[in-house]
């Protein structure tokens, strides 16, 4: 390919493009069929750039199903600015969380990669889950026990927080849906944030729900 043995320690961009033409091939034909050399080839690479950067195949898998991504500790840093109102921190979560929603052909292939990798696991999930996944419940969950001044996260306190990120979750899993019945809501990166507003409004509101709910006795711990 005309790229000498040490020439991608000489290219800033080897590693991105490495990390691009991975998550395209694993996306298109999986963990297993997509080979090194393919992905090499299609990044412009020598196949050693991978031993240098990732170690190795399942390396470079790990990165290009999370990396895509961009920063997702977006909840584990709540903690951070915790001392703000409520509805400013949740601005910022939903802010962050959707960002990844302006990447457009680039996000659709992150969801394709996730969506096959629940079909073929190859234990990246789980490594996502402990990683970003939980920190990120976790985080929300200590704050809102704080907010709502209980003594421990129980059940129904899950429940909310699952629900509250489950609403900026559809707009990842259901992608086209939403463009099929409503086009605008993610047309452009300002509407992202114009989502991201409204979805902080709405937890708010559940939030409040499930105060007054508590309140009035409805308290069901588990």
């Amino acid at each position: 390919m005309g790229i000498s043995e040490n020439s991608e320690t000489e290219t800033p961009d080897a590693r991105s493009r490495l990390v691009m033409s991975a998550l395209r091939l694993f996306a298109e034909k999986g963990y297993k069929a997509a080979s090194t050399r393919d992905i090499c080839e299609a990044a412009g690479a020598n196949i050693s750039a991978i031993r240098y950067y990732f170690g190795d195949k399942a390396g470079l898998y790990r990165a290009a199903f999370t990396e895509p991504m961009g920063d997702t500790s977006c909840g584990s840093n709540v903690a951070t600015y915790a001392d703000l109102p409520l509805a400013e921190v949740l601005g910022r979560f939903f802010s962050e969380f959707l960002e990844p929603l302006k990447k457009g052909e680039e996000l659709g292939l992150v969801m394709k990669l996730h969506y096959r990798e629940m079909i073929e696991p190859t234990g990246a999930w789980q490594q996502e889950i402990d990683a970003e996944i939980k920190p990120q419940h976790e985080a929300l969950a200590s704050l809102l026990k704080q907010h709502l001044g209980l003594r421990r996260i129980d059940a129904d306190l899950h429940r909310l927080v699952f629900a509250m990120i489950g609403m900026a979750v559809h707009f990842y899993v259901g992608q086209e849906i939403v463009s099929a019945i409503s086009p605008q809501i993610l047309s452009a990166p300002k509407a992202v944030d114009v989502l991201a507003e409204r979805l902080a409004g709405y937890a708010v509101a559940m939030i409040a729900g499930e105060a007054a709910r508590r309140a009035e006795g409805g308290i069901h711990e588990e």
